[in-house]
Parts: structure tokens; C-alpha cells; sequence
């Protein structure tokens, strides 16, 4: 999701895609540590970020709220 399009949600919005981002990563750490499966491994690493950038637009919101 880009930068400009987390901007336009509303705080709602970005606390259940932060949570279903949430479930995202630990599945993609699941299927890493347990099954090996996992082909992309910087895929974690980029949902992480994700989770952060998602995080600091939500505080951003609520201090401009």
C-alpha cells in the first residue's frame, strides 16, 4: 500500500488493516520457521515496514484529531 493511500483512510480503517497486517506477518513467519516454505523471505521484512509505516500515519492522525 503506498504511503499516499494509508493517508486518505480513516483511523478505523487503518487500526484493522494494521491488525489484519498483523496476522499476515505471522502466518509468513509461521510458514517460515515451521514449514520452510516460505520462497520469499524478504517478504517478512517488507510486511514488517508495512506494520511501521501504517503505525506512524495512525499516530500522525490521532495528534492531528
Amino acid at each position: 500500500m503506498k504511503l499516499q493511500e494509508m493517508k486518505e483512510k480513516t483511523i478505523d480503517e487503518l487500526k484493522d488493516i494494521i491488525l489484519d497486517s498483523k496476522k499476515e506477518l505471522f502466518t509468513l513467519k509461521m510458514g517460515h520457521n515451521k514449514l520452510k516454505q516460505l520462497e520469499n523471505t524478504a517478504s517478512i521484512k517488507n510486511k514488517k515496514r508495512e506494520i511501521a509505516r501504517l503505525k506512524t500515519v495512525l499516530r500522525q492522525k490521532e495528534i492531528n484529531a
